[in-house]
Order: structure tokens, then sequence, then C-alpha cells
């Protein structure tokens, strides 16, 4: 066992070992900023240097930004050090998720894995590297670990020094955004000849920090209200789904609302949480997969398997270009790995098996969680016979311009059927994310909903 194998198994050791859900001491909060990065991540590279030590990230005129926002490539000019294909997969197997090996099985002649030079270029704001720290010396699990309490002071990745494997999924869930945003983007389910109707939505997120008539005791209880607007397809267009999501997922749940457009009628969403259907997904992802896992974690048991080091998506810059289309992105079986770019990054591994007696279609799921962001990478997750059914995947891209962990795009691709389903590409669109939104509590209230889904 080399030397950075060990450093990983001793940490997992040392993280399962502990039952402790509390926050951490002084000395260890002490290190962020300094043994680890602002963000809870190992600061150190690895011993052979192919992962660097963290340097703060992209600066934030890291390239050129178009007028209409999107981002341009800091990395434009690198050229892949070697791609991963089915032919030589097994030898950098050790590198590689299941869910990555499988889909090598499924499309050996077209899914491939360009491995670029790595880059940590996610960076932080300095008052979001201040919460964090406020985070790790305030913050615990509410028993049962589906909700936080000391979170409304820091509001931002509640947990990064973690204890166990819930808490890493947590940080997931709380990471940075960037505060109230709009964005428009589309979202695609190939059929297995490559053919695709495009979803059209407008998303707007408000966090209540930034909606400055909200209820205290409201705003005390919200990780954030979501609202989305279908736009196109017409025979969709004016369906709304408003969603505000709570901190305590089990007492306190998820209370969401959709407006149907051709009803003219605002009803209650019960089903919009766990296995439920997403919208518009042709039956290809759940509710939870959206953003590759929110809302309650409550009906898995989770495990902390520890850290190792892998290729994932990262500074996917060239996937949201708006040189690229939509009809270069969705090729049939997966998305075209020709404009993907991969890197080799440290993530926490997680596991989360389905509790005895809990519902739902997922029996098993791991996740691969960078280090740098706490952004869930890759996920795998599998049916009730054990069998791998669905391999997802986040296009990590920072928008460096305001040093925010992101995405170009996820997918969720289905081994079985052969399908896939494409979630945030905006390369089309008439403007890249929209930041700095002034939000009301009024404007996420279901009465809102009947003014947002006007046709």
């Amino acid at each position: 066992m080399n030397k950075t194998s060990t450093l990983f198994s001793a940490i997992a050791l040392s993280l399962l070992a502990s039952s402790v859900m509390a926050a951490v001491g002084p000395d260890e909060v002490a290190k962020l900023g300094t043994t680890l990065t602002p963000i809870g991540a190992e600061k150190a590279g690895n011993a052979d240097g192919s992962i660097p030590s963290y340097d703060g990230g992209l600066p934030t005129n890291a390239a050129p930004v178009t007028a209409n926002g999107f981002l341009g490539d800091p990395y434009a000019n690198e050229k892949p050090l070697f791609t991963i294909t089915a032919q030589n997969a097994e030898q950098y197997k050790a590198k590689l998720s299941e869910g990555q090996l499988a889909m090598f099985k499924r499309y050996p002649d077209t899914y491939k894995i360009p491995v670029f030079t790595t880059h940590r270029s996610v960076g932080m704001p300095a008052d979001v590297q201040q919460r964090i720290k406020t985070s790790a010396a305030k913050v615990t699990l509410l028993e049962g670990g589906s909700g936080l309490k000391g979170f409304t002071e820091s509001r931002y990745y509640a947990f990064p020094i973690p204890q166990n494997g819930l808490e890493v999924v947590w940080n997931h869930i709380t990471r940075y955004r960037g505060g109230n945003l709009r964005r428009l983007y589309v979202q695609a389910a190939p059929q297995v000849n490559g053919n695709y109707t495009l979803v059209n939505f407008e998303d707007t997120v408000a966090f209540p920090e930034r909606m400055p008539d909200l209820d205290a005791k409201k705003a005390a209880a919200t990780l954030l209200m979501f609202k989305q607007r279908v736009t196109a397809p017409a025979r969709m267009a004016g369906n709304v789904l408003l969603v505000h999501e709570s901190l305590d997922q089990v007492n306190d749940p998820r209370m969401a609302w959709i407006y149907n457009a051709g009803q003219r009628r605002v009803r209650r969403a019960p089903q919009v949480g766990y296995d439920g259907p997403g919208t518009a997904s042709d039956g290809l992802r759940t509710s939870d997969n959206f953003d590759m896992f929110n809302g309650a974690p409550d009906r898995y048991d989770w495990k902390l398997v520890g850290k190792k080091e892998l290729y994932i998506p990262y500074n996917n810059f060239r996937l949201a270009s708006p040189n690229v289309k939509y009809a270069d992105i969705l090729t049939p079986g997966h998305p075209n790995p020709a404009l993907a770019r991969y890197e080799l990054h440290r993530v926490w591994v997680v596991e989360a098996t389905l509790k005895e007696g809990e519902r739902n279609i997922y029996a098993k799921r791991r996740f691969y969680i960078d280090e740098d962001s706490w952004m869930i990478a890759l996920s795998d997750h599998y049916d009730g016979r054990g069998q791998l059914w669905r391999v997802g995947e986040a296009m990590l891209m920072p928008y460096y311009t305001r040093q925010i962990p992101a995405t170009a795009l996820e997918s969720l691709n289905d081994l079985i059927a052969g399908r896939y389903i494409a979630v945030g590409l905006s390369n089309e669109e008439k403007e890249f994310v929209q930041f700095d939104l002034k939000a009301t509590a009024a404007d996420f209230t279901p009465a809102a909903l009947r003014n947002e889904g006007v046709r």
C-alpha cells in the first residue's frame, strides 16, 4: 500500500470511528486556511504531484467573459494528457468509479474519458470563508441526522471538517451557490437513436438572508426557496414548480406546489421529493436526482467509505461555451465525451443504503464528492436486486467571476434503457446565469404562481 492510500485509509478509519455528531473544537477549526483549505480540503498535493497543492483557485478575471455573461475557458489551449477508453480502462480502474467502468462496458465504442492536467480552480469569497469557520465551530446534526442545528449564523458548508458520511452530504446540500440568482437552461432526454425534445426552464433561487421581508421564524427554518417555470415546449409552457426547502427535512418537511397552466390551478405537490418523478424527465430521474442529490436523507443509512483519488469531470468550460450547440453535446447514449474534460482529484466516497422498511427505487447509492467544492461529481445508483442501474456525472465548472462551484451540466445515464437525461445546458440561451437577483418572500408564495405561469 502506498503512502497516499495509507493516509486516506487512516482518515477514513478515524472519521468512521467517531460517533460524535458535534461541531469540532478550536484546534480543528484553526486548520481551515492552514493545513486545510478554507473549505476543508487537504491543502497539500499528492505524493507524485499529479494533484497540486491548493493556491486559492482561479482569479475572478481568469478569462474573457462575453457581454451576456458566458465564461471564457482559462485552459482552452491545453490538450489531454491521455484518454481512457474501453480498451485501456483496466489500466486505470483504481482511479475510476464503478459507474464509469460500467459505462465503458455499456458503450465500448463511444464512451471516453479525456484526462487533462489537474487544476484546483475553485475559489471562495472571503466572507464565505469566514462563515465556514463558524459552521465548523457551531453546526451540529439534529437527532437522526435529517436536519441542522446552529446553521443560521453561517449558512454555508455545515461540516467543513466532517465526521461521518451524512455530514459530507450535508456539505453538498448547503454549499455556496452565489446568493439569489436566475438561470435559463434546457433539459433533454435523448432516445436510443439520439432524437430528443428540448424542455426549457427558467429557475430562480433565493436565500433567507437575502429576502429582507421574510418572517424571522420562517427564515431560521429555511435553507432556500426555489421556483422553476417551464417556458417550452408549448404543451408544457406555463407550468410552475415552487419549493420551500427546510433545514429540518423530517419535522418540517419540504413544502412544494405546482401551478398547472392548462388547469389554471395551484395545488400542493407532495410527490416533489425522494423518488417522485422529476419534472418532464420521461421517467429517467427522480426528484432527489436533481442537483445529483437533494432533499431529505432520512430513508438511508449513510456510510463514509473514505477518500480516494479519482478521474472526475472538472473545469468543463468548453461544455458551457456559447460556441457549442446542444446538438453537439446531446449524442446518443451519453453526452459527447469529445467536449468533456476530466482531471485527477481527491473525492470523499459516501455510500447510502436504504433503511429497513423504507421505500425508494434506489436500494443503494454511492456518491463521489469533490474535496475542493463539496459538490457531488459522480453518483452510482443500484436497484433492489443490487444491480447498477443509473450513473450520474456532474460536469463541474467553477463560475470564477463570482467564486462559485457549479456545473456546465449534469447527466444521469440509464444503463438498462440505454438512455440518459441531461439537465442544465445554457449554451444557446440568451444569457448566462444572472446574479444579485432582488427577491421578496411574496415572490415565493403559492399565490404568486399564477402570475409566473401566464403563457
